[in-house]
């Protein structure tokens, strides 16, 4: 039996050390915002925060979790620590129509939002290398880029 932090909850699962923390959200638990793309960390549909940083949760068994904190995208908003930055990411989001079919949306909006709680002004070069790891079969890049911008720019008043 594992006790995991999720969203400032407590979890107590009873799964295979070695079972990625992707399938312990979506099945164990039935938090179905973490999305599987690709099974090997490569595509980032699958990204949760560990102690604030973006992980690839579909690579990540839970014996290696530890004591960490675990966010996922359905617990943005309640994370204190992240709240400011999420709210600005969602509003962004919606001002340029970011998503077309929306299945990388979870991954790309928290790799977004650890990037702007890290870096409160990125430029497209910080954008580029934190965003590489995301995958978006609609091709909105362009989009993603620039409400980046936006929410960083609009983060102190969200």
């Amino acid at each position: 039996m594992l006790t995991l932090d999720i969203n400032n909850q407590k979890h107590q699962v009873d799964v295979e050390d070695d079972t990625p923390l992707l399938w312990v959200l979506r099945d164990t638990l039935q938090m179905t915002g973490t999305k599987f793309g690709c099974g090997k960390g490569l595509c980032g549909a699958c990204t949760v925060h560990l102690d604030g940083k973006p992980v690839r949760s579909c690579s990540l068994p839970v014996s290696a979790i530890s004591t960490a904190k675990i966010t996922t995208i359905e617990g943005v908003e309640s994370n204190l620590l992240i709240a400011p930055s999420a709210k600005a990411v969602k509003q962004a989001w919606v001002k340029e129509s970011v998503p077309q079919c929306g299945y990388c949306q979870s991954g790309q909006i928290m790799s977004a939002i650890a990037l702007i709680k890290e870096n409160k002004a990125p430029n497209d070069e910080d954008i580029d290398i934190a965003m590489s790891g995301n995958l978006c079969r609609c091709g909105t890049y362009k989009r993603i880029k620039s409400a980046i911008k936006i929410a960083a720019s609009n983060e102190e008043q969200a």
